[in-house]
């Protein structure tokens, strides 16, 4: 496969660290100041791009990849110390949430909900309640910014009460006059559940503005952001109860209907290096032939949200735009399935040549995420739009020589990462840590590669940076290294166990884990290697 037309150096490095690792009090991270001050700390490492997971509300498991909207955002990602500058919390309420906080080594999602929610009903309150030229302003960039988005968000919040009041259940236990639609239905839970609707449109009104204060702090940085796209949409989620025909679910036809809107088919990857029975992901698959019908409709949308908020988007699973493992709706495991061809090129051409995608910022710049079961179609696919792939750095230590994921084949236009948030951090890979994945002997086999590689054996604290230099110098124009990596911290700190289903997503940064002499060797590394900013 040919590489892209040449095209001047622009190199730059970057941190992965999603906003819910962030420290700070209520249980996990959020946009408010310590937001900000990552963006400093960035800064003073000379890094250029701050790369997060998908920010979308989580439910049952907390991955980010299992949201209940592609469009709305996390209510735990709002910051009450924001809250409480513009005036719709009280000091008292701030100290309290402060107080009932315990600093812990890990983000508690639940916690997170419970001191959290409270807050926003206030501040919700007050904004509808107290007086006064401040407030005032407020109420009405809350209307104007409801007007602007209620093409997803009057649906979105609408969705999340109708779910409440029926216990979080999924939206295809409910009746079947709300579950299927019916306009009568749907009206009299707006009427019914007039407040909460509000509340959740507030919610997502305040993640907007506090999201847009950090990007424009970001730019002012000269840092960018680089977002997350999941291929597929969550079942439980506003988009597939909406829209139901976009997706290959089952049409409940025949007596009760108690059928509707089961998954007919759901995505998945078969047996890998992660799962010997493949992983299962219950994701609904795309009606491709009714989307390329209508132009792609619904993903024109979600892109163009996405260059609303991101400078760049990490395209999740992207092998799957040019054919996606199927399997049975009620399988148990991943092992039996079939590789379905998608039609990635026209999705993409679509994109590329949406005039709102691309006047939004100046377009969005994509990030193939190629990683898995690659094919010469899938290559094809990326090369044939320029997309930058990905190469995990660790993976480049196997035993085929031939592999093009050695260091010293990274082609310009791609990402390196060091690991992945789905792997072993580069010290627990390293010192070969116990992960499921792979014996003792592998491991030394990969660390003597390492060792050769360098050609000579790095001091024991030090093996992290050895690595991060390796990656830094190697051709591509982006490196993205997990904080875990630049700490050198061990696999206790990963952040995603691919295949276990519980205590996942928890990593956070404890107050000042992140010291100076950290960042300014990074930024030594960085500038060496040369990617500080010209």
């Amino acid at each position: 496969m040919s590489e892209p037309a040449e095209k001047p150096w622009n190199r730059l490095s970057g941190i992965l660290l999603h906003f819910t690792s962030l420290p700070g009090p209520g249980g996990c991270g959020d946009l408010g100041p310590e937001a900000h001050a990552f963006l400093g700390r960035l800064k003073r490492a000379g890094q250029r791009a701050w790369q997060v997971l998908p920010i979308g509300p989580t439910g049952y498991g907390d991955s980010p990849y299992q949201t209940a909207s592609i469009f709305a955002g996390n209510p735990i990602l709002v910051s009450p110390l924001v809250l409480h500058h513009e005036g719709l919390l009280d000091a008292d309420e701030i100290a309290a949430f402060s107080a009932n906080s315990p600093s812990g080594a890990h983000a508690d999602f639940g916690l997170a909900q419970h001191l959290r929610w409270p807050l926003l009903e206030r501040a919700c309150e007050r904004l509808s309640s107290r007086q006064g030229e401040p407030l005032d302003l407020l109420r009405r960039d809350f209307a104007r910014y409801r007007e602007a988005e209620q093409g997803w968000l009057e649906d979105f919040a609408l969705f999340m009460a109708i779910k409440e009041a029926h216990g979080m259940s999924p939206w295809f236990t409910w009746p079947a006059a709300l579950r299927d639609r019916h306009p009568e239905a749907l009206d009299e839970a707006r009427s019914r559940l007039s407040g909460r609707i509000h509340l959740h449109a507030f919610v997502q009104w305040q993640f907007e503005r506090q999201f847009r204060a950090l990007r424009k702090a970001a730019h002012a940085a000269g840092i960018e952001l680089i977002g997350d796209v999941p291929i597929f949409v969550a079942h439980d989620s506003v988009e597939v109860w909406r829209e139901r025909e976009q997706f290959l679910l089952q049409s409940g036809d025949g007596p009760g209907h108690g059928s509707a809107g089961q998954l007919a088919v759901q995505a998945g990857v078969p047996p890998d290096y992660f799962s010997r029975t493949g992983q299962l992901w219950g994701n609904p698959l795309y009606d491709y032939r009714r989307m390329e019908a209508d132009g792609f409709r619904l993903w024109r949308r979600r892109i163009r949200r996405a260059a609303a908020l991101f400078d760049r988007v990490r395209i999740d699973h992207f092998r799957g735009f040019a054919a996606h493992w199927e399997v049975p709706g009620d399988a148990t495991t991943a092992e039996h399935g079939r590789w379905v061809p998608a039609p990635g090129a026209a999705l993409f051409q679509a994109l590329l040549s949406d005039p709102e995608i691309q006047s939004e910022h100046g377009g969005i710049r994509f990030i193939a995420e190629d990683l898995g079961v690659i094919t010469p179609d899938v290559e094809e696919l990326r090369d044939r739009f320029e997309f930058p792939g990905i190469r995990v750095l660790v993976f480049g230590f196997g035993p085929d020589d031939h592999y093009d994921g050695r260091p010293w084949a990274f082609r310009k236009n791609s990402v390196v990462y060091t690991t992945t948030h789905d792997n072993a951090t580069l010290v627990g890979w390293y010192r070969g840590e116990s992960e499921g994945t792979r014996d003792d002997a592998q491991a030394s086999a990969e660390q003597r590669r390492v060792q050769a590689y360098l050609g000579y054996i790095p001091e024991p604290g030090d093996a992290h940076w050895a690595l991060i230099g390796l990656a830094l110098g190697t051709a591509a124009d982006t490196v993205i290294i997990p904080v875990q990596d630049v700490l050198g911290l061990g696999n206790h700190a990963r952040m995603n166990s691919p295949g276990k289903s519980q205590g996942n997503w928890g990593f956070r940064l404890r107050p000042g884990q992140l010291d100076d002499g950290s960042l300014d060797h990074l930024r030594q590394l960085t500038g060496i290697y040369g990617r500080l900013a010209k």
